[in-house]
């Protein structure tokens, strides 16, 4: 079994060592074009089935060559290069797994999932910490309720540094894209958009992350969650979002620099985006100087026994213990564990036949059970209302 690990961000090398010590996996291959840090995993490698190759994802040509004798290709690159990525997996016939589910990729699910079909593969889609750990959760605490009226999904981090004031912790165009664009909410069968920021409550997580400030973003359980979980009729997703981190949106969206197209500067060609992330901290960069924690809740509220009920799930991480046992932030521990428990099933045959998948097409409560075997706590409660 040959794994080609795409993209060796943060994410990324945690979803790699999950995989190097899979003993099904006999060769992980970590491609980036940043070697550095993939490098740092291989010096800290418990065996020789790990090897490091300098490849530029966005070189298709290039990067058939590269995963046509693999098995699985798994990547962590921004989302919005997905899309190439699984036409290059469909053109040679390997099985994917990925992150995050691009819009075109919902927009087109059935017409992709049938080429995955006719190529062979199964490619998994959207499954890191939030699209995936959530989706699953939404999936079992509806597995609890007789009907199933809404979901509601938070992501909570009260990362602080004494370096940088505005900062994330999560791919940083991606970041930026999120908290600058309009707001997807599932509602009584249809998809409603907010203005961006718009609409923000204070929500109180467990400790030790407590009480904090969340906004609505679009993200892809609104559009995924509906598809799977009968009779829903509200789905929303709330992140937490640092007072400073909220002023640079505001103040990216006023000038425009929330754009991917690109503007002239000085005769360079550059996105507004793309600038203003390279202009913030690298997420490698904030491994072990951050201190908080980070964590993911899905309430699911419906009808119990006759009574209306929540089927709160959740997990959390201090990012101190993300360092120390993994080399990692809390964050990037949540979403490439999260990934590499849906790379596992796919290399232990738990997803049967070819097609398109997306977390709440697994079988939900394997899924957990490996979470629970990767040192993260699976917490439930039901809250009558």
């Amino acid at each position: 079994m040959k794994v080609v690990q795409l993209g060796c961000g943060v994410t990324g090398l945690v979803c790699a060592e999950h995989l190097e010590h899979n003993p099904k996996v006999d060769e992980l291959v970590l491609a980036d074009k940043q070697t550095q840090p993939a490098a740092e995993l291989a010096e800290r490698s418990v065996n020789d089935k790990t090897t490091l190759l300098k490849t530029d994802a966005s070189d298709i040509s290039d990067l058939k060559k590269l995963i046509k004798d693999c098995d699985l290709v798994v990547t962590s690159v921004p989302s919005d290069m997905n899309p190439k990525l699984l036409k290059a997996a469909l053109a040679v016939g390997v099985d994917y797994v990925d992150f995050t589910i691009p819009m075109k990729t919902i927009e087109h699910f059935d017409e992709i999932g049938k080429a995955c079909e006719d190529a062979g593969i199964r490619a998994l889609t959207a499954v890191g910490s939030d699209p995936g750990i959530s989706d699953v959760f939404a999936m079992h605490g509806a597995s609890k309720l007789d009907e199933v009226h809404e979901i509601h999904i938070k992501d909570a981090d009260n990362a602080t540094s004494t370096d940088y004031e505005v900062f994330t912790l999560w791919c940083t165009c991606d970041m930026l894209d999120e908290i600058t664009m309009k707001a997807a909410v599932y509602n009584s069968g249809k998809i409603h958009w907010l203005p961006p920021l718009s609409r923000k409550e204070i929500y109180n997580f467990p400790e030790p992350v407590g009480s904090h400030t969340v906004y609505n973003t679009t993200h892809d359980e609104t559009f995924l969650i509906p598809k799977f979980i009968k009779g829903v009729k509200y789905v929303d997703f709330m992140i937490v979002v640092s007072d400073g981190l909220a002023r640079l949106a505001n103040v990216m969206r006023r000038l425009g620099l929330h754009k991917k197209k690109p503007v002239m500067v000085n005769g360079i060609e550059v996105k507004p985006l793309e600038f203003v992330a390279a202009c913030l901290p690298n997420p490698v960069d904030m491994v072990g100087k951050i201190k908080g924690s980070a964590g993911i809740m899905v309430d699911a509220v419906g009808l119990r026994k006759g009574e209306k009920c929540t089927v709160r799930t959740w997990v959390g991480m201090k990012h101190e213990e993300a360092f120390k046992l993994h080399n990692s932030t809390a964050t990037g521990y949540l979403v490439g564990t999260g990934a590499a428990i849906g790379a596992e099933m796919l290399v232990a045959n738990d997803v049967k036949g070819s097609g398109l998948f997306v977390p709440e097409m697994l079988p939900i409560e394997r899924y957990l059970h490996r979470m629970r075997g990767k040192g993260l706590g699976v917490h439930e409660e039901i809250v009558a209302m």
